[in-house]
């Protein structure tokens, strides 16, 4: 039996085509991670701090994706499903102990401080905010995405990583503060 042409793949319906993935045919596979590499490489780059521990993060998760992929209940986003599966692989890469040594790193920063000039937000482009928030140490890179960009509550956050609920706002105020200088810097030098 001949083997189904590539535009096969494409008209699934995204119920089929994982259905086909837990039958191991690769070429579903393969259409999985066509539909959803991409998106799910820039959730890894907000945790990564280069291109290829962002690289890794993606092949490492998308390994973990269709190893559990029969335990996806059709219930919900797919896409939901893996992003939580990539955000998990990505907190794993930066462990506990990494995160740690970090809590010590901007201890003098103040709760109340704010940014001078809001309209420093204004001149930024996303790319720009993303180079910034990738500077951040990993520990409070990680709660800032795990807040801002993904959702997740303090609770939430701090089952993830083994931490306080009080810890993850900390250090969420830490990343704010921190970006809010950096942002505030490149506004004077582009003045």
């Amino acid at each position: 039996m001949a083997a189904p042409d590539v535009n096969h793949y494409l008209n699934l319906t995204e119920e089929q085509l994982i259905r086909a993935c837990i039958s191991e045919d690769a070429a579903s596979q393969k259409e999985v991670f066509t539909r959803y590499g991409s998106r799910m490489l820039g959730v890894c780059h907000r945790y990564a701090r280069t291109a290829a521990d962002a690289e890794d993060i993606l092949q490492d998760a998308f390994i973990k994706v269709f190893d559990k992929l029969h335990q996806f209940k059709f219930e919900g986003s797919f896409e939901g499903w893996i992003r939580k599966i990539v955000v998990n692989t990505a907190l794993k890469k930066y462990t506990l102990t990494r995160y740690e040594k970090e809590v010590n790193g901007i201890e003098n920063i103040s709760k109340y401080e704010s940014a001078e000039d809001p309209s420093a937000y204004t001149h930024l482009s996303q790319k720009d905010l993303l180079v910034l928030i990738n500077q951040l140490p990993d520990g409070y890179r990680m709660i800032f995405n795990l807040h801002v960009m993904e959702g997740y509550q303090h609770e939430e956050i701090a089952d993830m990583l083994g931490i306080q609920p009080g810890t993850s706002r900390s250090q969420l105020v830490k990343a704010r503060n921190m970006l809010q200088k950096q942002i505030i810097e490149l506004q004077k030098v582009a003045v």
